[in-house]
């Protein structure tokens, strides 16, 4: 039995005193729920399609207000996804809290070294570029050179005037800002990934969770099989690179194979545009080293396509040629860079979900 506050304050009879007396013989504290309201009244359907509209209107207002946001806790929580396979098996061991900070102090601790081994010679290299950035002015101003007659057909000079060195500081500055960002929240979701997990399973229908459960989490393997072995591939076309350059006496070996590793990173165009812009800087020692370059990340092309994604990465993330082509583009198109190195996975498990549930349905029907 409950008792009310105001209970008593109604003459015998009156509907609220009614009420309130049958509320204080409720056995559940909050009473037993009553029956749904009729919704096929005209009024309660205008309503309801009224306010969806408006609902509809205010959530893309907002997502699109808070895009930029939602980008980097999509980034945030697709490092964390890629980081699960080896935080829960450390989970095996010691408590989530310490397997998070292992994990997370580690890779910044990897990155952080291969940042500081770097710096020098990058620095000494950058200063050799800053140096010798006259004689490459004067080749593209050649028109009797490849790169004068490149100049000619793509504007490289404008485009390299064009740049600011305060408008880069500026972008630097916030990509680092947007770094810091990812890192925090990537943490809080390796930290709390088991719960993001069973709350995201939830919202599913008690009789489909089940298999909702098995095909979400062949979703979340394919994501992280694909970032990890991304990253690494993308390692072995730097190391690779820098090997060449280096035999070939290419200006600048060390600067090109960290832009070759970080651009590997984006699919198909990544590799690319890496390819193009090393083959024009070995155009300057010599026409046959700068064909030969342009062969060799033609041939690595190949072998990362055929051998060391399928080694590295395995079967699970295995996407048709089309179809990851197709993804890029678009994933470029919506998303920029971000979009194009997470259009392989999301393509993946695209194609997962159609497999295995609109096909099925459909070879059923």
């Amino acid at each position: 039995m409950h008792a009310t506050s105001g209970r008593g304050a109604y003459r015998a009879g009156h509907p609220v005193g009614e009420a309130e007396g049958t509320a204080a013989r409720q056995e559940k504290p909050l009473g037993v729920p009553g029956k749904p309201l009729d919704r096929c009244t005209p009024f309660l359907t205008g309503l309801l399609a009224a306010a969806g509209v408006l609902v509809t209107i205010a959530v893309a207002e907002l997502l699109l207000a808070a895009s930029d946001v939602l980008l980097l806790i999509g980034i945030a929580f697709f490092l964390a996804v890629g980081l699960e396979p080896v935080t829960a098996r450390l989970t095996r061991r010691v408590p989530r809290v310490l397997a998070t900070a292992v994990v997370v102090v580690t890779g910044l601790g990897v990155l952080g070294g291969a940042i500081a081994a770097a710096a020098v010679p990058l620095a000494d290299q950058a200063a050799q570029l800053q140096d010798g950035a006259p004689r490459y002015l004067a080749l593209l101003r050649d028109h009797s050179t490849l790169l004068g007659r490149a100049n000619e057909v793509f504007g490289l000079e404008a485009a390299i005037r064009s740049v600011e060195v305060s408008d880069v500081a500026r972008s630097l500055a916030a990509v680092l800002g947007d770094a810091v960002i990812v890192v925090v929240l990537a943490t809080y979701f390796v930290a709390d990934f088991p719960r993001i997990r069973s709350a995201l399973y939830r919202l599913a229908p008690r009789s489909r969770r089940p298999r909702v459960i098995l095909i979400g989490d062949a979703v979340f393997r394919k994501v992280g099989a694909y970032l990890v072995g991304n990253v690494v591939v993308s390692l072995v076309a730097g190391t690779a690179a820098f090997a060449w350059l280096w035999a070939f006496d290419v200006p600048y070996p060390l600067v090109l194979a960290v832009l070759v590793a970080v651009l590997d990173l984006v699919p198909v165009a990544g590799s690319v545009a890496a390819g193009a812009a090393t083959t024009l800087v070995a155009l300057t020692v010599s026409v046959p080293v700068g064909l030969a370059t342009l062969g060799f990340f033609a041939a690595y092309r190949l072998v990362e396509d055929y051998v060391l994604l399928p080694k590295i990465v395995g079967r699970a993330v295995r996407v048709p040629a089309l179809v990851t082509v197709v993804a890029v583009l678009l994933g470029f198109a919506l998303l920029g860079v971000v979009g194009a190195f997470v259009a392989v996975p999301v393509a993946a498990a695209v194609l997962l979900v159609v497999r295995e549930v609109a096909l099925h349905r459909l070879d059923r029907a």
